[in-house]
């Protein structure tokens, strides 16, 4: 509890005038001695009133608070978080308003006062932004609480317990659906090669039509009818797509607001979004991590909802990426042939161990290897040079890329696909590679 202004200021103003007083007497000036029963009297009263008003605050029932949170939140989106606050106070009452957010969520209109009128409920709203993924906790609200006569104000912490959880940015996944996919694909610069060669799923039957290949004719069909009948074919169906997702200290590599972990999570978001309405199954197992997870490879929309609560609270360690190991756990559990995308940062120092892993896993399996570059080596790379630490730079950043690059040779010279991209333009690369290897039927 504290003085608020007003008591401050009518505070000092009876000090200054008994202070007037006193130095007039000490200066033999003559006051009329009711002047100085009038300013001590005032003074007495005024102690007394905010003795009592201070009284009355602490025995005055806080206000009723009641939180609207959402139950999901997008990583790096701003959300809206509304509070509903009652009383039951016959006069009005003006309060400010402060919700304790939990760390790793940005705030913005917070503080906030609000003027509350006896019997009706009051809404104020303050935005958030989330800069972690996770389950995060809201514990209490925080008032400043004025007492009747306006002379005090009182903190209270209002016990309201709610619960969000932070997901990865699957805003524009579900907005996808009403732009169409392939409007959306093509607006992310995802490329969409063509088919080459027939040799799919069987769809349906039709009547041949002019641009069709004589293969695609069905004989049997066409002596039936009597008139040319044609095969259709759609893209091959029930694949099965498996990522591979490093949670080591490399991936823990920040450009911009989200780590390259989190830019990963958003790339295998987007392709399994892509690939169950394709109607491939999808899976997810980690590696690094603190805990191993594995999410078996499903069809259907609704397998989109288990990969983001399986990931939505899965962070980065501290721990070097084995390889081995993580194929050891791939093969144990994936027993059917699949696409197997390892997502991960590659060094030159991972060349033996991700070679023999890699191969091993591509006898059973396709095996893409994304590998995350980054964006500081780029901007390096294009400055201008015009120092000697700007050419030490540029000297250590080419260095690095070729040695990089290197490696990513050697696994392509033994027939194994690699991606070298920047995190953020890691989802459209993705989908465009898939969707050219299953128009292809090279899955």
């Amino acid at each position: 509890m504290k003085p608020t202004r007003l008591l401050l200021i009518w505070l000092g103003l009876l000090l200054g005038l008994n202070t007037l007083l006193g130095a007039s007497v000490a200066l033999q000036v003559k006051v009329p001695e009711t002047l100085h029963s009038v300013a001590w009297g005032l003074l007495l009263a005024l102690l007394l009133l905010a003795m009592l008003d201070a009284a009355r605050l602490r025995r005055r029932p806080s206000v009723r608070v009641h939180r609207k949170l959402p139950g999901s939140l997008a990583l790096g989106r701003w959300e809206e978080v509304r509070l509903s606050l009652e009383h039951n106070y016959p006069q009005p009452l003006t309060l400010l308003v402060f919700d304790h957010v939990p760390d790793g969520l940005s705030v913005d209109n917070l503080p906030h006062a609000i003027q509350l009128r006896p019997g009706e409920r009051g809404e104020l709203g303050y935005r958030v932004r989330p800069l972690r993924r996770g389950h995060f906790s809201f514990s209490h609200c925080e008032l400043l609480l004025p007492s009747p006569l306006g002379l005090w104000s009182a903190r209270r912490w209002v016990e309201t317990h709610d619960a969000t959880r932070v997901y990865p940015d699957f805003a524009r996944l579900y907005g996808a659906q009403l732009l169409g996919v392939d409007n959306w694909l093509s607006q992310l610069g995802v490329r969409q090669h063509q088919r080459r060669g027939l040799g799919l799923e069987f769809h349906q039957l039709r009547e041949f039509r002019e641009g069709d290949s004589l293969r695609q004719i069905d004989w049997k069909a066409t002596a039936r009818q009597r008139t040319p009948i044609a095969r259709e074919y759609q893209d091959e169906r029930d694949q099965q797509i498996v990522f591979m997702l490093d949670c080591g200290q490399r991936m823990r590599s920040q450009d911009d607001e989200l780590s390259h972990f989190d830019h990963a999570l958003n790339a295998c978001l987007l392709l399994s979004y892509v690939a169950l309405r394709q109607g491939d199954a999808v899976g997810l197992c980690t590696f690094a991590s603190d805990t191993p997870r594995y999410l078996k490879p499903v069809k259907g929309t609704g397998q989109l909802n288990f990969l983001l609560n399986a990931v939505y609270d899965l962070n980065t360690t501290r721990k070097t990426a084995d390889y081995q190991a993580a194929a050891d756990q791939l093969l144990a559990r994936q027993k059917r042939r699949a696409l197997v995308i390892i997502v991960t940062n590659l060094r030159d120092e991972d060349d033996e161990a991700l070679m023999t892993a890699v191969k091993r896993i591509g006898r059973q399996h396709r095996v893409l290897v994304a590998s995350l570059r980054e964006e500081v080596l780029d901007r390096l790379r294009q400055a201008p040079v015009q120092t000697l630490p700007e050419a030490l730079a540029y000297s250590g950043a080419i260095d690095y890329l070729n040695t990089r690059n290197q490696l990513h040779d050697r696994l392509t010279a033994h027939g194994l696909s690699v991606l070298d991209t920047l995190p953020s333009d890691l989802g459209a690369t993705l989908v465009t590679r898939y969707l050219g290897w299953k128009k292809a039927g090279a899955l």
